[in-house]
């Protein structure tokens, strides 16, 4: 280990910064946030210094370095273009025993910046040794997706819990599990979501009740499949659950992100294949939750569209179970624009709306008039089976047999498939299409042509997509 991470207190302590440019700028801002009193030498300060200088936010000593000047102060940053006087800074702060950083050599330094996520009071600190400060950035950028932004607030409510905790378990044991659940529990939940009124009474709950064991049920919309679709409070949801329940249509992908050691149960639909009932479905979220589970739902796209998501929260609802729902981009959204076709245009289409070709036989049938105005798109959501009753009925209610149509199979993967052609075609096109497929109707399909980047990006990188043309 050739650095010993440590953490230190800056509020009040004197440092001096050599150098008025825009480097020793980015320095200045990470010490006042940990309340240093910056102390400046140069000879020029860049508009974003002479500002703070203005507001005496920082102190600017003097325009030439004296070695004298590093005697009161706790460290020392040199941040100019000027070796000799980097040089000279680095062993004078050495002769006195100050900590020193020379910006961007790693030898002039006794300290060196980590990249940092913070979370305050919260900080995790990321440091390659000065050997590779991109890849220890990267590394951050990945963390920071992975740590909630409510974790700071998430301890500021431990710490002023703290000493009430103490008073009611005595043991250590007995506080350590207590905070390993409320950490991993329902509190963590509400707290990510923003609902701190409720995750205080949460806390409480556990407090009081620590045998009243109830977890929650979380609704994840998993995207249409691509992977770096998946919302980052997504992400972070899935890898805290204990079980998750997902669809067919939830990606490998997705998939690989969920916590490595939660079970995984699939209870998804596919026409023509044994499927898990939807009530089965609903009785084993209750179950799991009222085991005390973290229960995510993960399904494919968004689970309020099309996904029968509300149906599974009202079982939740009625069973008492807390519940939250993560939205997740539907299909309509993601497939279209990974095939290059807007659903709104000014010069093509005003609205768009969202059907589903698969409807409860006792349902109210579609208003064919109403779908079939022009200068509209329509985002069929598993309508390959009926695509000859839509597009009769389309075309019988006045749409343009020569309408634009496109049906997009498996949207946002690396085996995308886009068939396009015209309403009269819609049931050609849509037969033996790979699932899932979404059928797009309106003038805003001929841009596929112009704007089908992915499918660009897919044949330049060798993978067996397909675009078919039959207008």
């Amino acid at each position: 280990m050739d650095y010993l991470p440590l953490f230190a207190t800056l509020k009040g302590r004197p440092v001096l910064v050599i150098g008025g440019g825009d480097v020793a700028a980015r320095k200045i801002l990470l010490l006042r946030r940990a309340g240093a009193e910056v102390r400046l030498v140069a000879r020029q300060l860049c508009a974003e210094l002479s500002e703070q200088v203005n507001e005496q936010a920082i102190v600017w000593l003097a325009e030439e370095f004296d070695e004298t000047q590093i005697d009161p102060v706790f460290l020392v940053i040199a941040a100019t273009d000027d070796r000799e006087l980097n040089q000279r800074v680095y062993e004078a702060a050495n002769a006195r025993q100050r900590l020193v950083n020379v910006v961007d050599n790693q030898p002039l330094c006794s300290f060196i910046f980590p990249s940092i996520v913070d979370r305050s009071p919260l900080l995790v600190a990321i440091s390659s040794g000065g050997t590779a400060p991109v890849l220890a950035r990267l590394l951050r950028e990945k963390i920071e997706a992975l740590l909630p932004t409510s974790l700071g607030r998430m301890a500021q409510k431990a710490s002023f819990w703290r000493h009430h905790i103490q008073t009611r378990l005595q043991t250590v044991a007995e506080r350590r599990r207590f905070w390993e659940r409320v950490f991993t529990g329902r509190f963590a939940s509400l707290m990510v979501a923003g609902n701190e009124a409720a995750a205080q009474q949460a806390l409480e709950d556990e407090l009081n009740q620590p045998e009243r064991k109830i977890g929650e049920i979380v609704l994840v919309g998993a995207g249409p499949g691509d992977a770096g679709l998946l919302t980052l409070r997504g992400l972070q949801v899935i890898q805290q659950a204990d079980v998750v329940f997902y669809d067919h249509l939830v990606s490998e992908g997705v998939r690989e992100l969920v916590r490595r050691d939660a079970e995984m149960i699939c209870v998804g639909k596919r026409a023509g294949t044994h499927s898990v009932p939807q009530h089965e479905t609903n009785r084993m979220l209750v179950e799991a939750a009222q085991a005390g589970k973290n229960v995510v739902r993960l399904k494919g796209g968004d689970p309020f569209i099309f996904g029968r998501g509300g149906e599974e929260l009202q079982a939740a609802a009625e069973a008492g179970i807390p519940f939250q729902v993560v939205p997740g981009v539907t299909a309509a959204a993601g497939a279209t624009a990974y095939a290059g076709i807007p659903l709104t245009h000014r010069d093509f289409a005003q609205s768009v709306t969202f059907v589903t070709g698969h409807y409860k036989a006792d349902s109210t049938p579609f208003d064919w008039a109403q779908l079939a105005q022009s200068r509209q798109t329509l985002a069929i959501y598993m309508g390959t089976m009926k695509a000859a009753e839509i597009s009769q009925q389309l075309i019988q209610h006045g749409r343009d047999s020569l309408t634009p149509v496109a049906v997009i199979s498996r949207g946002t993967r690396a085996d995308q498939q886009v068939t396009v052609g015209t309403l009269q075609q819609l049931e050609s096109l849509a037969k033996d299409a790979p699932m899932p497929a979404l059928l797009v109707v309106g003038e805003v399909v001929q841009l596929h042509h112009q704007l089908a980047w992915f499918q660009h990006n897919l044949q330049q990188e060798g993978f067996n997509s397909s675009v078919v043309n039959l207008v």
